[in-house]
This record gives C-alpha cells, structure tokens and sequence, in this order.
C-alpha cells in the first residue's frame, strides 16, 4: 500500500468535506473514519464517494458490505482505491 495513495484520501477527505478542525497530517491511516473515530456520517460517505469517483474514476456500490468495510479507515480506503484501480 502506498503511504502517497494514503496521504491523497486524507487530504481529499479534509478539502472534500471541509474538515476545519483536522488536518490531513492528524488523520491516522487505522483511524475509525466515522461515529467515534472521526466523526464523519453517512452524508460525509456519499460526498467522499463523489469525490474519489471523479479523482480516481472508480465506482462504488453503496450497498456492499466490501464497500461498506472500506470506509471504515483511509488505509482499507486506499487499498480499495489501489484494488479497483488495477482491475479497471
């Protein structure tokens, strides 16, 4: 896994969602992205959907559960993003 591709989703998740409080530099590559962990919901999933379809052209299925356990940090996001890359 790439630690760039990583960096890329944590700062596409702060200027995509308009974090003010968070840095990319504070976001933990193993860090629970939403309730407890940082705090984002179920808005935040789709616009953060949005955003890597159009930076990395990939589709995501909102209903998967692969889907669904691949938000849950930027690292399992980024070997997403990295797994559906190479199939494309």
């Amino acid at each position: 896994m790439s630690e760039q591709l990583e960096q890329e989703i944590k700062e596409l998740i702060v200027s995509t969602l308009a974090l003010e409080e968070v840095t990319p530099a504070e976001i933990e590559s193993e860090q629970i992205l939403f309730g407890e962990g940082l705090g984002l919901d179920s808005v935040d999933a789709l616009e953060l959907g949005v955003a890597l379809n159009k930076k990395y052209g990939i589709t995501i299925d909102a209903e998967s559960e692969e889907t669904r356990q691949s938000f849950a940090c930027v690292s399992n996001l980024a070997k997403f993003v990295s797994e559906k890359r190479a199939s494309a």
